[in-house]
């Protein structure tokens, strides 16, 4: 590893070869930051150590344009401020302030400065020794691509130059998250073909052109294509490793917000799933299973809305009862088999007769109740005689080839005659009314029996 030491203690440089050259590591050595600054020193730092007073730039001043401008460039690069005396209050907050990462004083001794600064170097090559980002370079002179190679290696980056004809293949196996497209060999048509090629294959990466384009339509036809970054040549060492961090942080992006993406999908995949099991339960909670009519208790919940409807908005509905006659007497000469059977079709036939929005249930064991929404007394009582003839004068033929002909009493009623509080109770009697009268009939809660054949259209 490489530790940039940016100082006037010459004492302080030695202690420090004494320290880590001897372990395989490379101290370099700059008098103060301006000349660092000039020779692109740090280009070759793994860790940075600077004066922190200095003229006419001091370490903190060093510290905040690393970490400022080029941010993308030294974010992890560990720097750490020389002071000859302790660190005082003040020297904490101004090292704070410029985001470094600790003091080393000039009079430490070999062994203090293995302590501190040890664990940082092996830190360092434990990273060196992480793979490397694979750089695709393409259409580049081969000096330009030894060039960027250099520079690049350095920061962990490995670039590749496959032959052209050979380029979607070589992406698919680096996956490079950063493309250095040149000129050379085809200039800008064999440069869109590259692009174009890519991008069918998938594998268009960040794309950074290293060339000159004087004319804009051609720029523009460049950018359209994939280009997403310009360097001119000559080549500049930071303006090159500050674009393939760029591109890097794209790419990361790009991961984060696929990552981000399928997480949703995964949700909303998951959340589907979810509704369809409740609606599942909710329709096993609220169905009959013998009948598939909805139970007792969507019964209950389906009259409690529709008396709110009727209390605040004055919604009529209709509500009736039935009950099929003699069932016991069905049971105890067929079977409950054949019982189960005439409920299955009393229940398809009152599903057969009614409107969409009408709604069935069954809420006993012989016993149906039906609520008609937006319907008056006098309709929904043609209604129920509909249904009782309907159940009256067609054989059940049985699937064990018994012919029975079961019927159905009914009671009716309406919240605009009866008022809420009553209305179950009222209709419930009208029903035992109407077995009480003989059976096979309809009877209206409050308003007594509706004869067989006075309703119009009945036969």
């Amino acid at each position: 590893m490489n530790l940039l030491v940016i100082s006037r203690h010459d004492d302080l440089v030695e202690r420090l070869r004494m320290a880590f050259e001897g372990a395989g590591h490379r101290v370099l050595h700059a008098p103060d930051p301006l000349a660092a600054l000039a020779d692109d020193s740090w280009d070759e730092a793994h860790v940075l150590l600077v004066d922190a007073l200095g003229d006419p730039m001091d370490g903190y001043r060093l510290c905040r344009l690393l970490r400022g401008e080029s941010r993308v460039l030294f974010s992890n690069l560990p720097i750490f401020l020389v002071l000859d005396r302790p660190a005082e209050e003040a020297d904490t907050l101004a090292l704070q302030e410029a985001e470094g990462d600790g003091f080393i004083g000039a009079g430490y001794s070999i062994q203090q400065l293995l302590n501190h600064l040890g664990p940082v170097m092996a830190g360092a090559a434990s990273r060196e020794q992480a793979p490397k980002v694979p750089v695709l370079a393409l259409g580049l002179h081969p000096a330009l691509a030894q060039r960027a190679r250099d520079l690049l290696q350095h920061f962990h980056m490995e670039v590749h130059t496959p032959p052209l004809r050979n380029a979607a293949q070589a992406q698919e196996a680096l996956r490079a998250p950063v493309l250095l497209l040149g000129l050379s060999g085809g200039g800008v048509p064999r440069a869109m073909k590259l692009l174009a090629g890519l991008r069918e294959s998938g594998g268009l990466p960040y794309t950074i052109l290293l060339g000159q384009v004087r004319d804009e339509a051609v720029q523009r036809k460049l950018l359209l294509a994939g280009v997403s970054d310009w360097l001119g040549l000559p080549l500049s060492a930071p303006r090159l490793l500050h674009a393939c961090k760029r591109a890097i942080e794209w790419a990361h992006a790009k991961r984060i917000q696929a990552e981000f993406e399928s997480a949703v999908h995964d949700l909303r995949e998951r959340r589907s799933m979810l509704e369809i099991e409740a609606a599942a339960l909710r329709n096993e909670v609220l169905t009959d299973p013998l009948t598939e009519l909805l139970n007792r208790r969507a019964f209950d919940q389906n009259l409690e809305h529709a008396l709110l409807q009727w209390e605040r908005h004055r919604r009529s509905f209709v509500l009736l009862l039935g009950d099929v006659d003699h069932f016991k007497l069905i049971n105890d000469r067929f079977g409950h088999p054949v019982g189960d059977e005439v409920l299955r079709e009393m229940a398809a036939r009152l599903r057969a007769s009614l409107r969409k929005s009408d709604l069935a249930f069954r809420i006993g064991g012989e016993e149906f109740a039906v609520l008609l929404p937006e319907t008056s007394l006098k309709a929904g009582t043609e209604v129920a005689d509909k249904l009782r003839r309907r159940i009256d004068e067609e054989a059940f033929l049985l699937a064990g080839g018994q012919t029975i002909f079961p019927t159905m009493s009914f009671g009716v009623g309406g919240p605009m005659d009866l008022g809420p509080t009553g209305l179950l109770s009222a209709v419930d009697r009208a029903l035992y009314q109407a077995k009480s009268l003989g059976r096979n009939r309809v009877v209206v809660a409050a308003g007594g029996e509706v004869p067989r054949g006075s309703l119009s259209g009945d036969s």
